[in-house]
């Protein structure tokens, strides 16, 4: 098997879940609260969800021939499902680096973990929070930290502006306002 299969493989397996995959060398930063929350994710595949599947299997086997028994064949697919997902959970896990943003608490500077809001030269307002990579959510304002906007926002501080470039041109953002949890 050449090793270009063997990465395609690796690659497909975290598409599959919709999660971008990490950069080569860059840590995949995390709030505490994405990692209670995968956590968490991973303890229920494997203490709950896992072992009543693996109980249906057994007993769906033991009832004779498989080929057509709808309980085994779709007990089999969801326990490859679920054993996907706990190996994706794993090495995502076993790759976080958890930051605590209360650190910043009170600071002007926009680091991870901040809540930002800014405004556009159209004078759109929007808010977003910066958070890693398995924990972004565009509909409720969070944004990976290796994203274009957090990474044209990072460091800046309240009432600059910061050029983000844009596949229609370059748009000016002025930095409205910065906070951190408490």
């Amino acid at each position: 098997m050449s090793k270009a299969f063997v990465n395609e493989v690796q690659h497909a397996e975290e598409d599959e879940f919709g999660a971008p995959t990490i950069p080569t060398g860059v840590k995949n930063y995390m709030t505490p609260e994405g990692h209670h929350r995968m956590k968490s994710e991973l303890l229920q595949l494997i203490d709950v969800d896992r072992p009543e599947v693996v109980r249906i299997v057994h007993w769906a086997a033991s009832n004779g021939d498989r080929s057509e028994n709808g309980d085994y064949i779709y007990g089999k697919r969801r326990l490859r499902e679920i054993d996907k997902r706990i190996r994706f959970l794993t090495k995502r896990l076993d790759l976080a680096e958890v930051f605590d943003a209360r650190i910043h608490h009170g600071s002007d500077q926009i680091f991870f973990g901040a809540t930002v809001t800014y405004e556009n030269q159209n004078g759109i307002r929007t808010t977003v929070t910066i958070v890693g990579i398995d924990e972004i959510e565009p509909l409720k304002g969070k944004i990976s930290w290796i994203s274009p906007v957090a990474r044209v926002l990072i460091k800046a501080r309240v009432d600059d502006a910061v050029l983000l470039r844009t596949p229609n041109g370059t748009e000016e953002l002025m930095i409205l306002d910065v906070s951190y949890p408490e």
